[in-house]
């Protein structure tokens, strides 16, 4: 089944649909142990874990699709991808496109900010217009070398132009279409249902933290219609605080003791990356050779 599909298969198994940042290979094992069904690649994640860069789009269609090779490679759970603006013209997106579906993504959200974006819960955001918006859907769409790939818009109206724009400009992206709505930075549930009363495809909330919308419970997210709730940062978030706490130890301290459980030990660490299978096949084929040449010594 293609990633797509998996995807769709996925968000009629769960209302809504719980879907994690993962940064690296690693954290995506770590969100398929726990019985996530779909992984999310933030454009900010990769900005500042990879490169350690603001998200204001300096980072490349390459950069951000090298981390998506990383995380399929390791992981058979569909990804959804942050595309920010596309990262060009028309043309360009549609080489975006097909560059994620050749990285093996999901899905992917563009966004109606424009080139030089800024983060979603930051003030200073700056729109195209809806019909360059519409062009940008349709360049994607047309990009698709797999009709199961999903386009995702997402919007940032709410907090430039209200409401009620940001509910029109996704009638306008579904109609181009989107298979699915973004809607960033929204306030309140009531916004959430005004939106999901209005749009007839999958709306997606962004539940990220220290920014502008409320950290929403499921229950709440999804009495108000939400099929997606997505938590793009929180699990790099703790690792960088983890990581702050284990320098500061080590420097303070001069020994890593008191934190130590804190840490993931070696045995979890194997079992979850299926160590010992590796090292079973090792040992395997090093007493083959061994067989062979005890064998060849005896003739």
């Amino acid at each position: 089944m293609s990633p797509g599909k998996l995807f769709w298969k996925a968000l009629e198994k769960e209302r809504p649909l719980q879907i994690v940042g993962t940064v690296n290979a690693l954290t995506a094992l770590i969100a398929k142990k726990y019985g996530f069904r779909v992984l999310y690649i933030s454009g900010a994640g990769v900005a500042n874990t990879s490169y350690g860069l603001p998200d204001l789009a300096m980072t490349t269609l390459q950069d951000v699709c090298e981390d998506v090779r990383r995380i399929t490679s390791a992981s058979d759970l569909p990804v959804l991808v942050d595309v920010d603006t596309g990262w060009g013209d028309v043309f360009m997106i549609g080489r975006t496109i097909k560059e994620m579906i050749n990285a093996g993504a999901a899905a992917c959200h563009l966004e109606d900010q424009v080139d030089t974006k800024r983060c979603g819960h930051r003030s200073g955001k700056v729109l195209v217009t809806a019909n360059e918006m519409t062009n940008r859907i349709k360049a994607a769409t047309d990009g698709r070398t797999k009709s199961s790939f999903i386009i995702m818009a997402r919007t940032d109206a709410h907090a430039v132009e209200g409401l009620q724009a940001a509910i029109e400009r996704s009638q306008r992206y579904v109609e181009a279409g989107a298979d699915m709505i973004f809607a960033e930075a929204l306030t309140s549930l009531e916004e959430y249902k005004k939106f999901t009363d209005t749009i007839s495809v999958p709306v997606l909330a962004n539940i990220t933290e220290f920014g502008k919308t409320p950290m929403f419970s499921i229950e709440e997210l999804n009495k108000a219609g939400i099929r997606m709730a997505l938590y793009p940062l929180s699990a790099n978030r703790v690792m960088a605080a983890a990581a702050e706490k284990a320098y500061s130890t080590l420097r303070t301290e001069g020994t890593q003791k008191s934190i130590l459980n804190d840490m993931q030990t070696r045995d979890e660490l194997y079992d979850l990356i299926g160590y010992h299978k590796y090292e079973k096949k090792l040992d395997m084929l090093f007493s083959e050779n061994k067989n062979k040449a005890e064998k060849k010594k005896g003739k």
